[in-house]
């Protein structure tokens, strides 16, 4: 049984080609990186896998079903989360009550997850990643956060939706190294409880120390795929980058 994979999967816009006969599979319980220099079409293709974008052309596939073109919040039914470049929660809201929200979704329910005080489900969860429960900042709007709680945020609300396939884009963007320091773990720790981790990152250092696999695009393409070790020894690999995040 194939656990996700994406099959010749092409989107354009215009006569611009974002995506082009793009193919790869991820194993369940592995963390995979998805890298490339900007522009190379690594958000556009999180996108079609989570249905903010429908393909061209090419499928889809969860668990051995075909997800291709399905809504977003289907998608996200079925197990598959992200968070995105520019975090998008309600900003009004206490950072608790942004995960109360998708306690109430219908994949939750069907799990009968999560049935009793959603606000102390949502505080638990919280702390788990990394908010200090007996403080204030749970309970402060999400607009006064910093953007480190904030990126923490993004990953509670995808926690609180029970999904199995988690996809970070670009979730180390704008964190210091502290700061990455202290969320890797909580992503290996995803991974040793059986979820399946895919990152779109550009802090390449820091994804290799963690990732089992690499996928390398460029112009739309994927030019390498291999593990860390192999992936920065890859010829075509130094040269889409020019040699500078290979070296560090």
């Amino acid at each position: 049984m194939s656990y996700f994979r994406v099959e010749n999967l092409r989107k354009t816009f215009g006569g611009i080609v974002a995506v082009n006969n793009v193919s790869f599979e991820v194993k369940k319980g592995s963390l995979v990186g998805i890298i490339g220099p900007n522009g190379c079409g690594k958000t556009t293709l999180v996108n079609l896998i989570t249905g903010f974008l429908k393909p061209n052309s090419g499928r889809i596939y969860f668990k051995d079903k075909d997800i291709t073109g399905m809504r977003a919040s289907k998608i996200a039914n079925k197990g598959i989360g992200r968070t995105f470049q520019m975090v998008k929660p309600f900003y009004r809201l206490p950072a608790f009550k942004n995960i109360i929200i998708p306690l109430f979704s219908p994949k939750v329910k069907e799990l009968g997850e999560h049935y009793g005080d959603k606000e102390s489900v949502a505080l638990n969860i919280l702390e788990d990643i990394g908010f200090e429960r007996d403080s204030s900042v749970p309970f402060k709007p999400a607009s006064v956060l910093p953007h480190g709680y904030l990126k923490r945020l993004e990953i509670a609300r995808i926690i609180a939706l029970q999904s199995e396939l988690l996809i970070f884009d670009e979730l180390y963007s704008g964190l210091s190294l502290a700061e990455v320091a202290s969320i890797s773990p909580i992503i290996e720790r995803f991974v040793e409880d059986g979820k399946t981790v895919i990152m779109i990152e550009h802090r390449l250092k820091e994804l290799f120390r963690i990732a089992d696999k690499v996928i390398v695009m460029d112009q739309g393409e994927i030019i390498a795929e291999g593990s860390p070790r192999v992936i920065m020894k890859n010829e075509k690999v130094k040269k889409a980058y020019l040699g500078v995040e290979l070296k560090r």
